[in-house]
């Protein structure tokens, strides 16, 4: 009888060992899973931010592009051009423009770098048109940055007429807001480098 009941006490205590044993593996395997969760989580995540920046610079860059072949679009359509040819695009970014807060005053720098352009443009002698864009950063509503971006243009527009001596019907200005960034907005420097005035240069 005793045999018994030790047998059965070492079988019971084998039994809940084991039951034990069984309950803590559930435990760690299911602290693992919630790591490795955890951790895939957090590895998604990464990788859709590096995604979301690798789209963003590739937006940019086929945003430039895209700009200028609406400008070669856009002329043809008003039969401004003789060859139908995109030559190239100067931008001249608030580093050089230095706008104030809303406003399309020019500065001596970006006076001064219209100036050169304008030399340049004598000095190729060829019969082109110019199409001014200006583009603007994120802050503010998009219809505010729309106007703000046509009077920086228009502020250009001007200055290569009266002091550039470039033809007003060689020229034409367009807004595009905030809707053609080059960079990202979210950063100082990237709001930079969004304001900006770009002359596409066509023949």
């Amino acid at each position: 009888m005793k045999i018994r009941t030790v047998s059965l006490f070492l079988a019971c205590t084998a039994l809940l060992g084991g039951c034990a044993t069984k309950n803590y593996v559930n435990e760690q395997v299911a602290n693992l899973s919630q790591r490795l969760d955890r951790s895939e989580g957090n590895t998604a995540s990464l990788h859709q931010g590096l995604e979301n920046r690798v789209n963003s610079q590739q937006s940019a860059l086929e945003g430039t592009s895209r700009t200028a072949q609406e400008a070669l679009d856009r002329a043809q359509a008003a039969g401004k051009l003789a060859e139908g040819k995109f030559l190239y695009e100067t931008t001249l970014s608030s580093q050089v423009a230095k706008f104030g807060f809303e406003s399309s005053e020019l500065s001596p720098d970006m006076t001064a770098a219209l100036d050169d352009f304008a030399t340049r443009l004598k000095g190729e002698n060829k019969n082109v048109f110019i199409e001014i864009q200006g583009h603007t950063d994120s802050i503010g509503t998009p219809e505010f940055n729309l106007a703000l971006g046509q009077t920086r243009a228009e502020a250009v527009r001007r200055y290569l007429a009266l002091n550039g001596g470039i033809a007003l019907h060689r020229m034409s200005v367009i807004s595009y807001g905030e809707s053609a960034p080059i960079a990202d907005n979210m950063y100082k420097d990237g709001r930079a480098e969004n304001r900006r005035v770009t002359l596409v240069v066509l023949q």
